[in-house]
């Protein structure tokens, strides 16, 4: 990957999260690609590699809320070019990595234990403790392309680790079906582990919504 916003990769992206959200699978939209998520507060969602005439012809034309129209560039790029019922969301940061991750030579802690599972071609493991979630993350893997998607650790089991050892089991399966390739979208707070572990930047990825009518 060479830092350039690539349609191609983003639609496997897109289909990987469809999949590992059990949704229907994206479908063209012009220039982009649009997920029809059917949540309460997330109807749809409209994907872009970059700020196009599509992207700004959809941001005129929605007035119903709860449509994300996403894009692949900074908010400063196209924020005086939108109408103000816009709502900005988090940053969120497409991120990369081809090489293998770095992590320190440490084991799980005794008390919790790993749980696989797997469902069409999403691959789960959870960190349990006492037959409870403490994290979990997921990995999809679309033609070359290895996602790793929902990883995240609730709130009493922070700051043990266990991120890094998700990342490190999920990367075990990747490796072991042959896949160099990985994908994700981190949060602000996520996209400081991830470099830790030797994840590059590959595009900033905006959102912006219209949060009620």
């Amino acid at each position: 990957m060479d830092g350039q916003v690539s349609s191609d990769l983003i639609e496997k992206w897109l289909k990987a999260w469809s999949l590992s959200r059990q949704l229907p699978l994206p479908v063209h939209y012009k220039s982009g690609l649009m997920v029809d998520v059917r949540e309460e507060k997330q109807s749809k969602r409209y994907v872009f590699p970059t700020c196009n005439d599509d992207f700004f012809e959809l941001a005129q034309t929605i007035n119903e809320p709860w449509i994300f129209l996403k894009v692949c560039a900074s908010f400063e790029e196209f924020k005086d070019k939108i109408p103000e019922r816009w709502v900005l969301q988090p940053q969120g940061y497409m991120m990369y990595c081809s090489s293998p991750m770095e992590f320190a030579d440490k084991n799980l802690p005794d008390k919790y234990r790993f749980e696989y599972k797997q469902y069409e071609s999403t691959f789960l493991v959870n960190i349990m403790e006492n037959n409870v979630v403490a994290s979990s993350g997921r990995i999809v893997f679309v033609d070359d392309l290895a996602v790793y998607d929902r990883i995240f650790t609730e709130k009493d089991h922070r700051r043990k680790g266990l991120a890094s050892f998700l990342m490190k089991e999920l990367e075990k399966i990747a490796l072991s079906k042959g896949f160099f390739n990985n994908f994700l979208v981190a949060t602000e707070q996520g996209k400081k582990l991830y470099e830790l572990l030797g994840w590059k930047l590959y595009s900033l990825y905006t959102s912006i919504v219209i949060e009620r009518e």
